[in-house]
């Protein structure tokens, strides 16, 4: 806003002052505004807070079960084995009250304890050697065949390799400290290069795996797409995911809107019900329907109570948490609340909203107008979006198989968020593809419950994982 001297403000009218008061007011409001966001009412991440951290509002509400296992609960104690792999006999030669001589009499009994412990592990060099003959009949040299995965007159076995890109790209641990990790523990210190060509030789062995999970998420019932910032050769790209509670598919691009989604070849094919936030690039695709995360929508119903004071925003909480609650209890056989619960939750949202419209009414006196999209206050912003989309935030009490949250998918974008802030960046666009294509296979496998480790090394030995025929992909 230009500034103006005394002489000019006394000059103008009361029409332009009161507008001219209204956006000062609306500047200072926005500055306010800008001041009071943090990761609890807002989508700012907690590493945005800085060291004063904002108090944490837990929603949950407090049990009446003590904390700890309860009654019923199978334990996992440490419990002894059957056939221990080393026996270790402590006779009893003297006695120690009298010192008389024990050796020839017999114990009336043992008692056992047992000690777990890991054997002392080294490297173990296994040499190949393929026979040369000379053939007595055609007179040619031969040579036997050696196998398939010795290539090199010195290499390194698959089970190293899956240690490393277990520990480098799952555990997250840098390069320089892998190499001294795995010289601590076996004597022995592998280059880094080492380390980068088994991530790119395991990417080349899972590549099938990869587009089985890519095909394969094309048809689920309910898929949770996220997307969020991470930085290759210093420059911000983005990471993308799309994921169920059994298959997991990261991909880095350099933009974070349609382009990108199209380029991962996931949702331009999608028909289902595609979970996410309230970023618009994803309501550009018609082919499927949308559901909208209400963790974000009560992060920003908080910041209205917060800084707005406004009563419709905190009925609005407990409407949300309410319904959630009633469809958590539901019977396991049921697919959607029953008509009649839908219906009366569905007027008190509308009753709700009502409520924030009468208390958020267009200025009376309107800026002049300039270009673009009229701006609105936060709390507008958000009455037009729970209006406008209420049925994608709703969709959880319509059909069981929606989610509450888009917590599924901001947990698998966590750890990747945890690999930036550890290294700060990735050097090169292929370095980021290797470790997105990496973290896909292990997630999966994860959430199959299978062996990490084995599953790395069943790729290196030519069988990598492959997801199962899978059950409940939506839920």
């Amino acid at each position: 806003m230009e500034t103006l001297n005394n002489k000019q403000l006394e000059e103008l009218d009361k029409e332009t002052l009161i507008a001219i008061i209204n956006e000062l007011r609306a500047t200072v409001q926005e500055l306010k505004d800008q001041l009071a966001k943090n990761s609890q009412n807002s989508g700012k991440p907690p590493s945005s807070d800085g060291l004063k951290k904002p108090r944490t509002r837990n929603r949950r509400q407090k049990g009446k079960r003590r904390s700890g296992g309860q009654p019923g609960h199978q334990g996992h104690t440490l419990e002894m084995v059957v056939e221990p792999d080393h026996i270790e006999r402590h006779g009893l030669e003297v006695c120690p009250h009298c010192t008389a001589d024990l050796q020839e009499i017999e114990p009336v009994q043992v008692e056992r304890r047992q000690v777990f412990d890991l054997p002392s592990v080294k490297i173990e060099v296994t040499e190949h050697q393929a026979e040369v003959k000379e053939c007595p009949h055609c007179g040619h040299e031969v040579k036997g065949c050696f196998p398939a995965e010795v290539r090199q007159p010195v290499q390194y076995g698959p089970r190293i390799k899956a240690q490393a890109v277990y520990l480098n790209s799952y555990q997250l641990i840098p390069l320089a400290r892998l190499c001294e990790l795995l010289e601590d523990f076996y004597g022995h210190v592998p280059s880094e290069a080492f380390i980068l060509k088994a991530n790119t030789q395991f990417v080349d062995q899972t590549r099938q795996t990869m587009e089985t999970i890519q095909e394969t998420l094309k048809s689920v019932d309910v898929l949770h797409c996220d997307e969020s910032g991470m930085r290759v050769g210093g420059c911000l790209n983005w990471l993308h995911v799309a994921s169920t509670n059994e298959l997991t598919y990261y991909t880095a691009h350099p933009k974070r809107g349609q382009e990108a989604m199209c380029d991962m070849g996931i949702l331009p094919d999608f028909q289902g019900r595609v979970m996410h936030d309230h970023w618009q690039s994803y309501l550009q695709f018609d082919t499927c329907r949308h559901a909208f995360c209400n963790a974000h929508h009560l992060r920003e119903l908080q910041f209205i109570v917060d800084q707005y004071d406004q009563a419709w925003a905190q009925d609005m909480i407990g409407l949300l948490l309410d319904i959630k609650t009633e469809v958590d209890a539901a019977p396991s056989d049921w697919m959607a609340l029953p008509s009649l619960r839908i219906s009366h939750y569905s007027q008190l949202y509308d009753d709700l909203l009502q409520q924030g419209f009468d208390a958020n009414p267009p200025p009376e006196h309107p800026p002049p107008r300039k270009r673009g999209r009229k701006k609105q206050s936060p709390p507008k912003n958000l009455l037009d979006r729970l209006h406008k989309h209420k049925a994608e935030t709703l969709a959880f009490m319509h059909d069981f198989r929606v989610p509450f949250d888009n917590n599924l998918a901001e947990r698998d974008v966590r750890m990747i968020k945890v690999k930036q802030k550890i290294s700060g960046t990735f050097r090169t666009r292929s370095g980021a593809d290797t470790f997105c294509a990496i973290r896909s296979y292990i997630s999966t496998a994860r959430k199959q419950g299978s062996n990490v480790i084995q599953a790395i090394h069943d790729a290196f030995s030519g069988q990598p994982f492959r997801p199962l025929a899978l059950k409940g992909l939506s839920e």
